[in-house]
């Protein structure tokens, strides 16, 4: 069930949508890094439901042509640097959203139905900007009644990473549901772990709950500080000292190459 974490990435086509998780979830940077490396082009991003670095790299290094978003940011360090760029010179197609739409389109891709509907979005200038979303009267009401219908979102692959998976490929993702969401909704899903186990996750019952089984999972690779430099619960903590650094270098296009380069010659040393 484990291989190497490029020839994971090489399982994500040119084209594709890929659905990747909060930057307090699981963010497999090992990954990021490998699809930058083989140059993985025209991606959509469904952030689950906001993106961070991982998302500002990927448009920084020109491959990505669209997002679905609540918010792309660096948390503490600032705004994401190379994201902005973009929205300002037009180069990737933004899809403004909300968190609570992102995950009722995750729900419904789950549920095998159309859509989801949602009332929060009522009275908000979102619905001028996602013709997607569509405004109804609610069916089952005797009185004008509008209501919201969120488009099932089928991403073609979700990515993350977790503490660890067993041999039979399930993935221990704690309390991050967002994590089964993605799995749940996509055609695929490709996740990195800091290890494997022997012990089958499913038969403790401790971790049962907080266990995604293996028939979502697709395939796994072992990569060790996988979401460095996010932190991972009960592992270690966000180096926030990295990510203050890559806010700045990213500011300009050749720092973010400087960024780039450095980061790939400190991975393959």
């Amino acid at each position: 069930m484990s291989t190497d974490v490029h020839r994971l990435a090489a399982q994500i086509a040119s084209g594709s949508t890929v659905a990747v998780p909060v930057d307090y979830a699981g963010v497999s940077m090992a990954m990021t890094r490998a699809l930058i490396e083989i140059g993985t082009a025209d991606l959509t991003l469904i952030c689950v439901p906001t993106g961070g670095m991982q998302a500002d790299m990927l448009i920084g290094a020109g491959q990505v042509r669209a997002v679905e978003t609540s918010a792309v940011s660096l948390g503490e360090a600032g705004g994401a640097p190379r994201f902005n760029a973009a929205v300002r010179e037009g180069s990737i197609a933004l899809r403004d959203a909300t968190c609570p739409a992102i995950h009722a389109g995750l729900m419904a891709a789950q549920k095998g139905v159309p859509f989801m509907p949602m009332r929060g979005l009522i009275g908000s200038d979102l619905l001028r900007n996602r013709p997607d979303w569509t405004v109804i009267d609610n069916p089952t009401s005797e009185t004008p009644d509008p209501i919201v219908l969120i488009p099932a979102i089928h991403p073609d692959t979700a990515i993350f990473h977790a503490p660890m998976a067993d041999r039979e490929g399930n993935v221990w993702i704690g309390r991050r549901r967002e994590l089964a969401s993605m799995a749940y909704a996509a055609r695929q899903t490709l996740v990195t772990v800091e290890r494997i186990v022997d012990k089958r996750l499913l038969d403790d019952e401790t971790l049962a709950a907080g266990t995604l089984p293996g028939l979502y999972v697709t395939d796994i690779a072992i990569a060790e500080k996988g979401a460095w430099p996010y932190g991972l619960w009960g592992e270690y903590p966000t180096d926030q000292e990295e990510i203050a650094r890559y806010a700045k270098a990213a500011r300009s296009d050749d720092g973010f190459a400087d960024y780039i380069g450095a980061n790939k010659a400190k991975v393959m040393a």
